[in-house]
Protein backbone atom coordinates (compact mmCIF):
# COMPACT_ATOMS: atom_id res chain seq x y z
CA UNK A 1 0.00 0.00 0.00
CA UNK A 2 1.31 3.35 -1.01
CA UNK A 3 0.51 6.80 -0.07
CA UNK A 4 -1.41 7.37 -3.30
CA UNK A 5 -3.87 4.53 -2.32
CA UNK A 6 -4.70 6.59 0.83
CA UNK A 7 -6.64 9.48 0.05
CA UNK A 8 -8.92 12.06 1.85
CA UNK A 9 -10.11 8.79 4.35
CA UNK A 10 -10.23 6.37 1.56
CA UNK A 11 -8.28 3.01 1.45
CA UNK A 12 -7.52 1.72 -2.38
CA UNK A 13 -6.81 -1.03 -2.46
CA UNK A 14 -6.17 -1.16 -6.23
CA UNK A 15 -4.60 2.12 -6.57
CA UNK A 16 -6.26 5.48 -7.90
CA UNK A 17 -6.71 5.52 -11.69
CA UNK A 18 -5.60 1.74 -12.19
CA UNK A 19 -8.68 0.90 -14.15
CA UNK A 20 -8.28 -2.03 -16.46
CA UNK A 21 -7.24 -1.77 -20.02
CA UNK A 22 -10.09 -1.46 -22.89
CA UNK A 23 -10.66 -4.56 -23.22
CA UNK A 24 -9.72 -6.15 -20.66
CA UNK A 25 -11.06 -7.17 -17.60
CA UNK A 26 -9.42 -7.44 -13.54
CA UNK A 27 -10.79 -9.57 -10.71
CA UNK A 28 -11.31 -7.90 -7.60
CA UNK A 29 -13.11 -10.49 -5.19
CA UNK A 30 -14.39 -14.07 -5.91
CA UNK A 31 -16.17 -14.25 -9.17
CA UNK A 32 -16.61 -10.46 -9.13
CA UNK A 33 -14.52 -8.67 -12.03
CA UNK A 34 -13.83 -4.95 -13.27
CA UNK A 35 -14.21 -4.18 -16.90
CA UNK A 36 -13.60 -0.13 -17.95
CA UNK A 37 -15.10 1.41 -20.90
CA UNK A 38 -14.07 5.26 -22.37
CA UNK A 39 -16.68 7.92 -22.45
CA UNK A 40 -16.44 10.58 -24.68
CA UNK A 41 -17.26 13.12 -22.01
CA UNK A 42 -15.92 14.97 -19.46
CA UNK A 43 -16.60 12.08 -17.45
CA UNK A 44 -13.82 9.55 -19.40
CA UNK A 45 -14.85 6.12 -18.04
CA UNK A 46 -17.50 4.02 -16.76
CA UNK A 47 -16.97 1.03 -14.69
CA UNK A 48 -19.21 -1.99 -15.49
CA UNK A 49 -19.12 -4.74 -13.16
CA UNK A 50 -19.22 -8.71 -14.24
CA UNK A 51 -20.30 -11.10 -11.86
CA UNK A 52 -19.80 -15.11 -12.34
CA UNK A 53 -23.41 -16.70 -12.09
CA UNK A 54 -23.09 -20.63 -12.59
CA UNK A 55 -22.83 -21.52 -16.12
CA UNK A 56 -23.13 -18.04 -16.96
CA UNK A 57 -22.50 -14.22 -16.28
CA UNK A 58 -24.71 -11.42 -14.85
CA UNK A 59 -23.92 -7.82 -16.29
CA UNK A 60 -24.08 -4.98 -13.73
CA UNK A 61 -24.08 -1.80 -15.95
CA UNK A 62 -23.36 -1.35 -19.93
CA UNK A 63 -21.91 1.67 -21.27
CA UNK A 64 -23.13 4.16 -23.65
CA UNK A 65 -24.50 3.22 -27.25
CA UNK A 66 -21.61 3.72 -29.22
CA UNK A 67 -20.27 0.64 -32.14
CA UNK A 68 -17.01 1.30 -30.30
CA UNK A 69 -18.56 0.42 -26.85
CA UNK A 70 -20.05 -2.86 -29.22
CA UNK A 71 -16.64 -3.93 -30.37
CA UNK A 72 -15.05 -3.61 -26.60
CA UNK A 73 -17.77 -6.07 -25.48
CA UNK A 74 -16.85 -8.88 -28.32
CA UNK A 75 -13.37 -8.61 -26.98
CA UNK A 76 -14.57 -9.06 -23.81
CA UNK A 77 -16.87 -11.75 -24.46
CA UNK A 78 -14.30 -13.23 -26.65
CA UNK A 79 -11.37 -13.74 -25.06
CA UNK A 80 -12.69 -13.60 -21.20
CA UNK A 81 -16.61 -15.44 -21.16
CA UNK A 82 -14.89 -18.37 -21.42
CA UNK A 83 -17.97 -19.80 -23.96
CA UNK A 84 -20.36 -18.72 -20.97
CA UNK A 85 -23.87 -16.50 -21.70
CA UNK A 86 -24.91 -13.60 -20.22
CA UNK A 87 -27.87 -14.48 -18.23
CA UNK A 88 -29.00 -11.11 -17.15
CA UNK A 89 -28.19 -7.76 -17.39
CA UNK A 90 -28.40 -5.54 -14.48
CA UNK A 91 -29.01 -1.67 -14.99
CA UNK A 92 -28.48 0.40 -11.77
CA UNK A 93 -29.90 3.43 -13.30
CA UNK A 94 -31.67 4.94 -17.00
CA UNK A 95 -28.30 7.07 -17.31
CA UNK A 96 -27.29 6.46 -21.13
CA UNK A 97 -23.78 5.52 -19.97
CA UNK A 98 -24.57 2.79 -17.70
CA UNK A 99 -27.85 1.57 -20.06
CA UNK A 100 -26.58 2.39 -23.64
CA UNK A 101 -26.20 -1.08 -24.27
CA UNK A 102 -28.22 -2.66 -22.30
CA UNK A 103 -31.24 -3.44 -25.56
CA UNK A 104 -28.26 -4.64 -27.20
CA UNK A 105 -27.00 -7.18 -24.63
CA UNK A 106 -30.18 -8.42 -23.99
CA UNK A 107 -30.96 -9.15 -27.69
CA UNK A 108 -27.65 -11.14 -28.01
CA UNK A 109 -28.34 -13.21 -25.29
CA UNK A 110 -31.70 -13.61 -25.17
CA UNK A 111 -31.58 -13.01 -21.46
CA UNK A 112 -33.96 -10.54 -19.23
CA UNK A 113 -32.70 -6.73 -18.37
CA UNK A 114 -33.27 -6.31 -14.63
CA UNK A 115 -34.17 -2.76 -13.31
CA UNK A 116 -36.28 -0.85 -11.15
CA UNK A 117 -39.54 0.33 -12.31
CA UNK A 118 -38.82 4.11 -12.16
CA UNK A 119 -35.37 4.04 -13.62
CA UNK A 120 -36.96 1.77 -16.75
CA UNK A 121 -40.21 3.94 -16.88
CA UNK A 122 -38.26 7.64 -17.10
CA UNK A 123 -35.57 6.05 -19.81
CA UNK A 124 -38.56 5.41 -22.08
CA UNK A 125 -40.20 8.45 -21.47
CA UNK A 126 -36.83 10.48 -21.94
CA UNK A 127 -35.79 8.28 -25.19
CA UNK A 128 -39.11 9.43 -26.53
CA UNK A 129 -37.89 13.01 -26.90
CA UNK A 130 -35.92 11.95 -30.20
CA UNK A 131 -36.49 13.73 -33.28
CA UNK A 132 -39.23 16.35 -30.83
CA UNK A 133 -38.40 19.79 -30.63
CA UNK A 134 -37.76 21.48 -27.51
CA UNK A 135 -40.71 22.15 -25.86
CA UNK A 136 -41.69 25.52 -24.28
CA UNK A 137 -41.49 24.33 -20.80
CA UNK A 138 -38.13 23.37 -21.18
CA UNK A 139 -37.09 26.89 -22.83
CA UNK A 140 -39.14 28.31 -20.13
CA UNK A 141 -36.99 26.83 -17.47
CA UNK A 142 -33.33 27.21 -18.84
CA UNK A 143 -34.23 31.26 -19.33
CA UNK A 144 -35.84 31.34 -15.78
CA UNK A 145 -32.27 30.09 -15.05
CA UNK A 146 -29.97 33.14 -16.68
CA UNK A 147 -29.21 31.08 -19.96
CA UNK A 148 -28.71 33.55 -22.63
CA UNK A 149 -30.58 33.65 -25.97
CA UNK A 150 -27.71 32.08 -27.92
CA UNK A 151 -27.36 29.18 -25.89
CA UNK A 152 -31.15 28.32 -25.96
CA UNK A 153 -30.62 28.31 -29.30
CA UNK A 154 -27.57 25.49 -28.86
CA UNK A 155 -29.97 23.76 -26.66
CA UNK A 156 -33.15 23.51 -29.17
CA UNK A 157 -30.48 21.89 -31.71
CA UNK A 158 -29.27 19.44 -29.20
CA UNK A 159 -32.79 18.46 -27.30
CA UNK A 160 -33.81 14.84 -27.68
CA UNK A 161 -29.88 13.73 -28.03
CA UNK A 162 -30.65 11.45 -25.28
CA UNK A 163 -32.23 8.52 -26.91
CA UNK A 164 -29.04 8.51 -29.52
CA UNK A 165 -26.81 7.31 -26.69
CA UNK A 166 -29.15 4.33 -25.96
CA UNK A 167 -30.15 0.73 -28.06
CA UNK A 168 -33.28 0.14 -28.64
CA UNK A 169 -34.42 -1.06 -25.19
CA UNK A 170 -36.25 -4.59 -24.36
CA UNK A 171 -40.08 -4.35 -24.26
CA UNK A 172 -40.71 -5.80 -20.57
CA UNK A 173 -38.12 -6.05 -17.61
CA UNK A 174 -37.22 -8.12 -14.27
CA UNK A 175 -38.61 -5.26 -11.39
CA UNK A 176 -35.62 -4.60 -8.76
CA UNK A 177 -37.38 -3.51 -5.69
CA UNK A 178 -35.66 -2.08 -2.57
CA UNK A 179 -34.29 -4.81 0.05
CA UNK A 180 -35.52 -7.77 -2.35
CA UNK A 181 -32.31 -10.38 -2.83
CA UNK A 182 -31.34 -11.86 -5.52
CA UNK A 183 -29.09 -15.20 -5.97
CA UNK A 184 -26.21 -15.02 -7.55
CA UNK A 185 -23.31 -17.08 -7.79
CA UNK A 186 -24.75 -19.03 -4.67
CA UNK A 187 -24.18 -15.66 -2.77
CA UNK A 188 -26.91 -13.48 -1.80
CA UNK A 189 -27.09 -9.34 -3.40
CA UNK A 190 -29.43 -7.65 -1.87
CA UNK A 191 -31.11 -4.57 -3.65
CA UNK A 192 -30.48 -1.46 -2.06
CA UNK A 193 -32.30 1.74 -3.89
CA UNK A 194 -31.20 5.76 -3.70
CA UNK A 195 -32.28 8.76 -5.28
CA UNK A 196 -31.78 12.42 -6.13
CA UNK A 197 -29.30 11.60 -8.64
CA UNK A 198 -31.97 9.70 -10.39
CA UNK A 199 -35.15 8.02 -9.69
CA UNK A 200 -35.14 4.82 -8.28
CA UNK A 201 -31.17 4.08 -8.15
CA UNK A 202 -30.32 0.44 -7.24
CA UNK A 203 -27.31 -0.69 -5.36
CA UNK A 204 -25.78 -4.01 -4.97
CA UNK A 205 -25.04 -5.18 -1.74
CA UNK A 206 -23.42 -8.92 -0.92
CA UNK A 207 -23.05 -9.36 2.74
CA UNK A 208 -21.01 -12.86 2.47
CA UNK A 209 -18.10 -10.93 0.21
CA UNK A 210 -18.79 -7.69 2.15
CA UNK A 211 -18.77 -5.73 -1.50
CA UNK A 212 -21.58 -2.95 -2.51
CA UNK A 213 -22.05 -2.22 -6.53
CA UNK A 214 -22.90 1.77 -5.84
CA UNK A 215 -23.29 3.02 -9.47
CA UNK A 216 -23.40 6.60 -9.15
CA UNK A 217 -24.95 6.41 -5.47
CA UNK A 218 -21.37 6.57 -3.90
CA UNK A 219 -18.35 7.85 -5.55
CA UNK A 220 -15.01 8.39 -4.51
CA UNK A 221 -14.29 11.91 -5.42
CA UNK A 222 -16.70 13.36 -7.12
CA UNK A 223 -20.19 14.43 -6.31
CA UNK A 224 -23.12 12.85 -8.33
CA UNK A 225 -25.40 15.14 -10.48
CA UNK A 226 -28.23 16.28 -8.28
CA UNK A 227 -30.19 17.89 -10.81
CA UNK A 228 -33.95 19.74 -11.40
CA UNK A 229 -35.19 19.45 -14.81
CA UNK A 230 -38.02 20.85 -17.00
CA UNK A 231 -40.76 17.78 -16.20
CA UNK A 232 -40.36 18.74 -12.71
CA UNK A 233 -39.13 22.37 -11.73
CA UNK A 234 -40.60 22.68 -8.49
CA UNK A 235 -38.71 19.28 -7.43
CA UNK A 236 -36.63 18.86 -4.85
CA UNK A 237 -34.44 15.98 -5.64
CA UNK A 238 -31.40 17.37 -3.21
CA UNK A 239 -33.77 16.45 0.21
CA UNK A 240 -34.07 12.94 -1.55
CA UNK A 241 -30.31 12.45 -2.24
CA UNK A 242 -29.34 13.62 1.52
CA UNK A 243 -32.05 11.01 2.57
CA UNK A 244 -30.67 8.47 0.63
CA UNK A 245 -26.82 8.89 2.08
CA UNK A 246 -28.40 8.97 5.71
CA UNK A 247 -30.45 5.89 4.31
CA UNK A 248 -27.30 4.23 3.43
CA UNK A 249 -25.38 5.02 6.55
CA UNK A 250 -27.99 3.49 8.69
CA UNK A 251 -28.46 0.28 6.51
CA UNK A 252 -24.52 -0.56 5.78
CA UNK A 253 -21.75 -1.39 7.92
CA UNK A 254 -18.69 0.58 7.02
CA UNK A 255 -16.11 -1.89 6.02
CA UNK A 256 -17.32 -2.87 2.62
CA UNK A 257 -15.14 -2.49 -1.12
CA UNK A 258 -17.26 -0.26 -2.55
CA UNK A 259 -17.33 -1.09 -6.52
CA UNK A 260 -18.00 2.52 -7.72
CA UNK A 261 -19.16 3.37 -11.65
CA UNK A 262 -16.78 5.93 -11.71
CA UNK A 263 -13.28 6.02 -10.28
CA UNK A 264 -11.93 3.25 -8.28
CA UNK A 265 -13.03 0.40 -6.15
CA UNK A 266 -12.12 2.26 -2.16
CA UNK A 267 -12.98 1.19 1.43
CA UNK A 268 -14.68 3.88 3.86
CA UNK A 269 -18.23 3.74 2.49
CA UNK A 270 -19.15 5.60 5.94
CA UNK A 271 -16.42 8.15 5.72
CA UNK A 272 -17.48 8.92 1.58
CA UNK A 273 -21.06 9.34 2.48
CA UNK A 274 -20.38 11.90 5.63
CA UNK A 275 -18.24 14.05 3.01
CA UNK A 276 -21.00 13.79 0.46
CA UNK A 277 -23.81 15.12 3.35
CA UNK A 278 -20.90 17.03 4.30
CA UNK A 279 -20.27 18.67 0.79
CA UNK A 280 -23.89 19.58 0.15
CA UNK A 281 -24.62 21.14 3.58
CA UNK A 282 -21.72 23.74 2.71
CA UNK A 283 -22.80 24.74 -0.67
CA UNK A 284 -26.40 25.77 0.95
CA UNK A 285 -24.60 27.56 3.63
CA UNK A 286 -22.81 29.42 1.19
CA UNK A 287 -25.30 29.90 -1.29
CA UNK A 288 -28.00 31.32 1.37
CA UNK A 289 -25.01 33.98 2.11
CA UNK A 290 -24.41 34.76 -1.74
CA UNK A 291 -28.21 35.22 -1.50
CA UNK A 292 -27.98 38.85 0.42
CA UNK A 293 -28.56 40.23 -3.28
CA UNK A 294 -30.95 39.15 -5.88
CA UNK A 295 -29.32 36.02 -7.80
CA UNK A 296 -29.83 34.25 -11.15
CA UNK A 297 -29.79 30.59 -11.27
CA UNK A 298 -26.26 30.78 -13.44
CA UNK A 299 -25.16 33.91 -11.28
CA UNK A 300 -25.04 30.66 -8.27
CA UNK A 301 -22.45 28.84 -9.84
CA UNK A 302 -19.88 31.11 -8.98
CA UNK A 303 -20.58 29.73 -5.41
CA UNK A 304 -21.47 26.45 -6.22
CA UNK A 305 -19.12 24.61 -8.37
CA UNK A 306 -14.93 24.71 -7.93
CA UNK A 307 -14.55 24.68 -11.84
CA UNK A 308 -15.37 26.68 -14.85
CA UNK A 309 -18.90 25.83 -16.16
CA UNK A 310 -18.57 25.79 -19.75
CA UNK A 311 -20.38 24.84 -22.37
CA UNK A 312 -20.48 21.50 -22.41
CA UNK A 313 -22.28 21.24 -18.64
CA UNK A 314 -23.92 24.36 -19.08
CA UNK A 315 -27.38 22.22 -18.94
CA UNK A 316 -26.31 19.74 -15.81
CA UNK A 317 -25.13 23.07 -13.81
CA UNK A 318 -28.66 24.95 -14.27
CA UNK A 319 -29.87 22.14 -13.31
CA UNK A 320 -28.02 21.33 -9.56
CA UNK A 321 -27.88 25.15 -8.91
CA UNK A 322 -31.84 25.14 -9.55
CA UNK A 323 -31.73 21.84 -7.02
CA UNK A 324 -29.97 23.87 -4.27
CA UNK A 325 -32.14 27.03 -5.02
CA UNK A 326 -35.53 24.67 -4.58
CA UNK A 327 -34.24 23.07 -1.52
CA UNK A 328 -34.17 26.59 0.31
CA UNK A 329 -37.32 27.33 -1.25
CA UNK A 330 -38.86 24.84 0.16
CA UNK A 331 -37.61 25.65 3.53
CA UNK A 332 -38.65 29.12 3.35
CA UNK A 333 -35.19 30.35 3.87
CA UNK A 334 -35.34 32.54 -0.16
CA UNK A 335 -37.45 33.40 -2.09
CA UNK A 336 -37.93 33.60 -6.46
CA UNK A 337 -39.18 36.40 -8.01
CA UNK A 338 -39.72 36.13 -11.81
CA UNK A 339 -39.27 39.27 -14.24
CA UNK A 340 -40.78 40.55 -17.48
CA UNK A 341 -38.23 38.82 -19.07
CA UNK A 342 -39.07 35.45 -17.86
CA UNK A 343 -35.58 35.28 -15.68
CA UNK A 344 -36.13 34.35 -11.93
CA UNK A 345 -33.83 36.10 -9.35
CA UNK A 346 -33.65 34.49 -5.97
CA UNK A 347 -32.66 36.07 -2.38
CA UNK A 348 -32.71 35.64 1.45
CA UNK A 349 -36.34 36.50 3.28
CA UNK A 350 -34.41 36.36 6.55
CA UNK A 351 -31.44 35.15 8.77
CA UNK A 352 -31.35 31.65 8.97
CA UNK A 353 -29.14 28.21 8.98
CA UNK A 354 -28.92 24.93 7.91
CA UNK A 355 -30.50 23.02 9.88
CA UNK A 356 -31.63 19.72 8.31
CA UNK A 357 -28.76 17.51 9.38
CA UNK A 358 -29.08 15.11 12.22
CA UNK A 359 -26.50 16.19 14.92
CA UNK A 360 -23.48 13.80 14.63
CA UNK A 361 -24.20 13.31 11.18
CA UNK A 362 -21.04 15.01 10.01
CA UNK A 363 -17.73 13.85 10.27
Amino acid sequence: MTEKDTFRGLIYPFGRDQAPDTGDIKQVADGVYWMSMPLPMVLQRINLWLLEDGDGWTVVDTGLNLPASEEIWEAVIRNHFGGRKVKRVIVTHMHPDHIGLAGWLTRKFDCELWISREEYLMCRNLVADTGRQAPKAALDFYRSAGMPHEELETYKKHFGNFGRWVSELPDSFRRLQDRETILINDRYWQVVTGNGHSPEHVCLYCPASKLLISGDQVIPRITSNISVWPTEPQGDPLSDWLNSCRRLLNLLPSDLLVLPAHQDPFLGLHTRLNQLIQGHVLALDRLYNYLSEPRTAIECFATLFKRNVDSEVKVIAIGESVAHLNYLLQRQMIVREQGPDGVSYYHQVSDAAIVDVPSGAIV
